[in-house]
Order: structure tokens, then sequence, then C-alpha cells
């Protein structure tokens, strides 16, 4: 798979992905950023709309595993101990040795594995570098300068993605 900055799927938010459809497509486990995809930074209990949503993925056979680049262990611990899903913190991204790890860990494959995340030069780069197919988020909040400058940067990646939506 060539390296590329743009995304293959973007949407608005988590909510929006069809996991039914990603069932179907032979996926199997989505590895997930946890801030300001999952949760905006300052929230530290799964939503009920988050357990909702991970029900449904479970339901259509697909595991969860959150990838963070969190520094703070007890954050990404506790959030991912109440949520009942394993996780790696402090995963380095865009390295890929954490998606490796954790395909591992689960027993899945780059063809099984999506990845969800809100950023281009994280989330978006280690995926395709791991040559998983790659899910981006609008993030959640955008209440930090320097988050919203480097949103603003993205933009052109974000576009090209939204244009894959319509292939």
């Amino acid at each position: 798979m060539a390296w590329s900055l743009i995304p293959d799927r973007v949407y608005s938010s988590i909510y929006d992905i069809d996991t039914e459809a990603l069932a179907e497509a032979g996926v199997r486990l989505m590895l997930a950023d946890l801030d300001n995809t999952i949760a905006p930074y300052s929230v530290s209990k799964p939503s009920e709309a988050v357990r909702t949503w991970t029900d449904s993925l479970r339901n259509s056979g697909i595991d969860l595993f959150i990838l963070s680049n969190n520094r703070s262990a007890w954050r990404t611990h506790d959030y991912c101990t109440m949520l009942g899903v394993p996780y790696i913190t402090h995963a380095g991204k865009p390295k890929i040795a954490a998606f490796r790890r954790a395909m591992e860990q689960m027993g899945r494959t780059p063809a099984e594995t999506v990845m969800v995340g809100d950023q281009i030069f994280t989330d978006v780069a280690g995926a395709k570098n791991a040559g998983i197919l790659i899910l981006l988020v609008r993030p959640i909040r955008l209440d930090n300068p320097f988050r919203a400058l480097r949103y603003a940067a993205e933009q052109p990646f974000r576009a090209l993605g939204r244009k894959r939506n319509r292939a």
C-alpha cells in the first residue's frame, strides 16, 4: 500500500460509521483513538452513547481496541476499563509498532482491521503505514488554539478523503 495522508473515509463522528457494512466487508477489529475521537479530553467516563456504540460494534462482530497517544496512563486505563475494552496508551502514533501489537494481541490482520481517529498526522499516517483502512472523524472539540490550527492544516487531506466517500 502506498503511503498517504488521505483518509479512506471521512465522517462527522464515530456514530456515523456503518458498523454492519464494516462487518460485511470482513472487518473484525476496530482500533480507535480515544481523545477527541471517542471522548473529549476532559471526559473521564464513557457516555451512554459511547457504550451503545461499543455494543453495536460487538453485535456486529467487531472488537474495539483503543490506541491512544495519551501520556496519562490512568486516563486511558480508567476509561477503557469502564468501557470493557483493551487498550495501548502512549502508543507513539504514527509509528506502526502499537498498531501491529494491537492486531497481534487480538489475533487480527491488517485486512480485518480499521482505524478510527481524528488526526491526519498521527492516526491517518500510522494506519496507512500499517496497511490499515483509516476512517477519519471530525475532532469532538477544537477548544485549544493549537488543535484548531492543526485542524486547519489538515483540511486539504480531509477534503480529499470526503471525495473518496462518494467514490
